[in-house]
């Protein structure tokens, strides 16, 4: 099937799974992706930015399917280090951010100079 869906994220089927808290790591991720859809990675899901590093590694190795990472961001007292998070995916070679909550509109200028396609 061709749609905008799939020619924009180089995917089979225009499905992309959410970000899902406590669920969204590397097997759900590379499962939905090697079933033609767009598998998600929930970043906060990593308590550490060094973890999700860690993840997008074990997902590459599960799947030559594209995949992304969910970020959410959540009105907090203390935020997480959304940066390095950011960091992380630019440095894992993640090329598509699915963002919820609030507005990443701070975040964005870094995405998009690493080519990072965002779905808010």
């Amino acid at each position: 099937m061709k749609t905008a869906i799939t020619e924009l994220f180089g995917i089979e089927h225009p499905i992309i799974q959410g970000g899902m808290h406590f669920v969204g790591f590397a097997e759900l991720a590379s499962a939905v992706s090697n079933a033609g859809g767009l598998g998600i990675i929930t970043g906060l899901t990593q308590k550490t930015p060094e973890l999700l590093t860690k993840e997008i590694a074990r997902c590459r190795d599960m799947t030559d399917k594209p995949f992304g990472v969910n970020l959410t961001f959540l009105p907090t007292f203390s935020a997480p280090p959304y940066p390095e998070y950011i960091a992380a995916i630019v440095e894992g070679g993640v090329r598509i951010v699915e963002t919820a909550g609030r507005s990443p509109e701070q975040y964005m200028p870094a995405m998009k100079a690493a080519g990072i396609k965002v779905i808010h």
